[in-house]
């Protein structure tokens, strides 16, 4: 992997075998987080015995620096910070000062954002800004107290997060995305409360169809509630107007209320797959990188950077991996059977970040 081709620094142009462009950098700080999501890290298999990494497993903030440096160089412009709960990393704020001292290639800064419960948001919100973070996303399934704390299964109060909206937007981490995971069955008698509290605020929400992340989850098709009923749920109450995207290989589809109050999106993964645009890569807690959500099994970056490898090195690594790229797990979902898509090994959400 030595190709001068591969590196293309200058240009910051690098395209994957289906010409998708690498534009995205996901980065998983931390395996741990304090809930314990029914679709995301049940108790059932992340319970007191559950052997997380150690942390010199984990990637080093100067090592993650290096792996983003080295993205922007082959054209990433946005860094998403995630996890596990990424504000349970101890001094995550040095991470992102120095991350907010990269450059694209061009000279401009990077967006450097973050997705978090939101438990420990607001107290971290004016410090996250302060070194760097450009805004910040918070995962929010119900407004209901008692569903929200069955759902998170530690008993966190709601209260408490929907603070941590407030504070976040008040430090100027804005315009804050709330992203609310749609089960039927479970919470989607929730959509229209959800709709009615966020419309009219500063605050965008969005409604992510229910995925086969992983397999601790239980997936099934039939607890999938389509974007497409979403938006008619909501828009029988509220009219709704499509609105075009505002970047290409944005995951959400946008709707406004006709008569102002705002924005919604829906992010459809399983009914109408964006495999076409997307040019987002995932980095592991412990460096391993990923070019799907859905893959099986990552790229070893921690191994090259203990090894030595020089930056140069590296960059022919991370093109090479992201050259060969064909990943389209969304559009063949489909066409795979039941007892397919189960017996199909793919990487557990909390490891890999959302």
């Amino acid at each position: 992997m030595t190709s001068t081709a591969m590196r293309l620094p200058s240009t910051g142009r690098l395209a994957d075998a289906r010409d998708r462009p690498l534009r995205d950098l996901r980065i998983s700080v931390t395996d741990r987080c304090n809930f314990r999501c029914v679709y995301c890290m049940p108790k059932s298999v992340f319970g007191r015995d559950y052997a997380f990494l150690d942390r010199d497993e984990l990637l080093s903030f100067e090592e993650i620096t290096r792996i983003a440096r080295v993205a922007a160089a082959h054209g990433v412009e946005k860094l998403r910070l995630t996890g596990g709960e990424p504000l349970l990393r101890r001094g995550l704020e040095g991470l992102i000062a120095q991350l907010a001292e990269l450059r694209t290639p061009d000279g401009r800064p990077l967006e450097i954002a973050l997705t978090t419960n939101g438990s420990a948001l607001a107290m971290k919100a004016a410090s996250l800004k302060a070194a760097g973070l450009t805004r910040v996303t918070v995962s929010l399934d119900s407004l209901d107290d008692e569903l929200f704390q069955a759902m998170n299964d530690v008993r966190f109060p709601v209260g408490r997060v929907l603070d941590g909206i407030q504070a976040a937007h008040d430090a100027g981490l804005g315009p804050v995305k709330v992203n609310m995971v749609v089960k039927r069955g479970l919470n989607d008698h929730e959509i229209l409360p959800m709709a009615e509290h966020f419309r009219g605020t500063p605050f965008t929400l969005r409604f992510i169809e229910y995925m086969d992340v992983g397999t601790s989850n239980g997936w099934e098709l039939g607890e999938v509630v389509p974007s497409a009923e979403i938006v008619e749920r909501i828009g029988e109450r509220m009219p709704l107007a499509a609105v075009g995207a505002t970047a290409p290989g944005e995951t959400a589809a946008r709707w406004r209320y006709v008569d102002g109050g705002g924005e919604i999106g829906v992010i459809s993964s399983v009914t109408q797959a964006f495999c076409g645009s997307c040019n987002r890569a995932r980095i592991s807690t412990e460096g391993r990188l990923f070019t799907c959500l859905f893959a099986s099994e990552g790229h070893d970056l921690r191994a090259l950077l203990r090894g030595g490898i020089d930056d140069d090195g590296l960059a022919d690594a991370m093109g090479a991996i992201w050259g060969a790229r064909d990943d389209r797990y969304s559009e063949v979902r489909a066409t795979l059977t039941p007892e397919l898509r189960a017996a199909r090994p793919k990487v557990e959400m909390s490891y890999i970040g959302g």
